[in-house]
């Protein structure tokens, strides 16, 4: 009989378009193994928004390999032991795995070596292999979308395998006893609107792709329902990124699929720059604030009591449901380290334990871009004006969602109550003026580094 496969599942949650499973299936019987790892990731272990997602979404893949003839293993501690502790006590032939970009996760596998055997399936294309003309790694989007784009669109996703399963398995934690889910207190009871796992992904699919050819005109409004909202589905791996560009055809898709690339690329920048969620790529040298001041803003700004009716609500939006609208995203990052001069890393951390799609790659690029710091990154004196975000892009209905102290106010005073005398008396007043804040931010621009 053919010797057992090991298929070691990381933020590959899923049983469709899965190389490693599809390549483990062909060798012989299959058992799954999943590791929670906190030592490994150091600082970037998974955040508490996250181990709620994670919960739902292991319990809908034991199910589906249970379907499928075989099963799921869990363990915690260290996956360069673990993962070999487990191959040995199922005599495995072979361990495959998904091969993942976070330098943590590089260097686990660098530390299995040949033990494991690594399959692409987290990306449209290898970003290792895209190259400019000089042989060099890209560091701004646009020439590495136009190199990308030769190898597109990406091979069609490959159904879920047969399997069988060995009739000896080893030991496996019960799923219960990692408490994953927040219970004194419970906050995630917000959480419920979202449905881990690629039963659900496949949902939020099938609806977006009805909505897709308006995704470029909707996206960035706040109020609508416009984005897929497939990111945490897309980052915990529950469906392929090939299942993903296929799901939207034509033209309808163009633009979605220009942000399945930007997904790639950040995983092509954290290649050449494994410190990117801490260490900045053009170091700025900003004064930033710090003390018992910049602490209670940095609270303020946390809890959705700045003064700002469109950056309160997203904050209020992410402590609700463990998610934020993108344009809210742009807005309450600029807001922190523009406005408040607070250091983009202690929005990111932040965002890190709170938002259920954190994903390191991307949440690193995206606050270096709106820091200013990144090599590809708007310039750090473009300073977004959260007002006038809020009325260009009709928020109206968001904030009254989120922030309900403004509920009655009309759509003329609630973007900005304050400066119009609408704000109620329970609503927090502004913790800087949008022209103080600005002035402040420009001149400790011109003084970086003196």
């Amino acid at each position: 009989m053919a010797s057992p496969q090991l298929v070691w599942f990381r933020q590959d949650l899923r049983t469709a378009d899965h190389p490693a499973l599809i390549a483990a299936a062909e060798r012989g019987p299959v058992v799954g193994l999943y590791v929670l790892d906190d030592e490994t990731p150091g600082k970037w272990k998974i955040g508490g928004a996250q181990r709620w997602w994670l919960h739902h979404s292991l319990t809908a893949l034991a199910g589906e390999l249970d379907k499928l003839g075989s099963a799921l293993i869990l363990r915690r501690g260290r996956s360069s032991k673990v993962v070999r502790d487990v191959a040995k006590e199922l005599g495995a032939g072979g361990v495959h795995a998904t091969r993942h970009y976070e330098p943590w996760w590089r260097e686990a596998e660098r530390e299995h070596g040949d033990f494991v055997i690594l399959h692409d399936g987290d990306v449209l294309h290898d970003p290792s292999a895209i190259r400019s003309g000089a042989g060099k790694p890209f560091k701004i989007y646009g020439p590495y979308y136009r190199a990308l784009e030769s190898h597109l669109p990406p091979p069609k996703p490959r159904p879920a395998p047969n399997l069988a399963c060995p009739d000896k398995l080893p030991t496996s934690d019960k799923l219960d006893e990692w408490q994953l889910l927040p219970t004194h207190p419970n906050w995630a009871t917000g959480f419920d609107k979202w449905e881990p796992g690629s039963t659900g992904a496949h949902k939020h699919l099938k609806r977006f792709a009805a909505e897709a050819a308006r995704y470029a005109e909707r996206r960035d409004l706040p109020a609508e329902s416009g984005t897929s909202q497939l990111s945490t589905h897309l980052h915990f791996g529950e469906i392929s990124p090939r299942e993903l560009w296929h799901g939207l055809g034509g033209a309808a898709g163009d633009k979605f699929h220009r942000e399945l690339a930007w997904r790639d690329f950040s995983r092509h920048i954290i290649l050449a720059d494994p410190k990117l969620g801490e260490a900045e790529q053009r170091p700025m040298k900003l004064r930033h604030r710090a003390g018992k001041q910049a602490d209670a803003d940095f609270a303020a700004w946390t809890r959705g009591q700045t003064g700002y009716p469109l950056v309160d609500a997203g904050m209020r939006e992410l402590w609700a449901t463990g998610w934020m609208h993108n344009r809210a995203r742009l807005v309450t990052a600029s807001f922190l380290v523009k406005h408040l001069l607070i250091p983009w890393q202690r929005g990111a951390l932040w965002f890190w334990d709170t938002l259920i799609d954190a994903d390191y790659a991307n949440n690193s690029q995206n606050w270096q871009w709106i820091a200013g710091t990144g090599f590809d990154s708007q310039p750090f004196y473009r300073i977004m004006a959260p007002l006038g975000q809020s009325e260009k892009f009709d928020a109206a209905d968001y904030i009254r969602r989120w922030v309900p102290e403004l509920a009655k106010l009309s759509d003329a005073d609630i973007h900005d109550p304050w400066g119009r005398g609408a704000a109620p008396p329970d609503y927090a007043a502004p913790l800087i003026g949008h022209k103080e804040a600005r002035e402040r931010a420009l001149e400790a621009y011109r003084k970086r580094g003196s």
